[in-house]
């Protein structure tokens, strides 16, 4: 089992900055992958950034890259995404989650424990 909680949304003007957290616990840090995805009203989810298995790696949506970080603190099993330069369509309830297998990691059925979501607002 896995358990992850968000935090850090909340509302800010086109252009700003944002960094959301994802505090895991339960599993072995080191044996899933946590992956972000959003979804916005009358949407379906959508994948945003993750890590490779082998962990060396980053990978992102086309939407969000160069403007969006990935990072993690493996000694507070945390997992992070540094957002800049933020616009009106990235305003969505913003999920992390963990994959335990070595899956496509763009599809949010690949996920398997997912956390409540924390809402990010753009104003324009």
């Amino acid at each position: 089992q896995v358990q992850l909680v968000e935090s850090g949304g909340g509302l800010v003007q086109a252009g700003g900055s944002l960094r959301l957290s994802c505090a895991a616990s339960g599993r072995t840090f080191s044996t899933y992958r946590i992956g972000w995805f959003r979804q916005a009203p009358g949407k379906e989810r959508e994948f945003v950034a993750t890590f490779s298995w082998s962990g060396g790696s980053t990978y992102y949506a086309d939407s969000v890259k160069g403007r969006f970080t990935i990072s993690r603190d493996n000694a507070n099993n945390t997992v992070y995404l540094q957002m800049n330069s933020l616009k009106p369509e990235d305003t969505a309830v913003y999920y992390c989650s963990a994959r335990i297998k070595p899956r496509d990691y763009v599809l949010p059925r690949t996920y398997d424990y997912w956390g409540q979501g924390t809402q990010v607002t753009v104003s324009s």
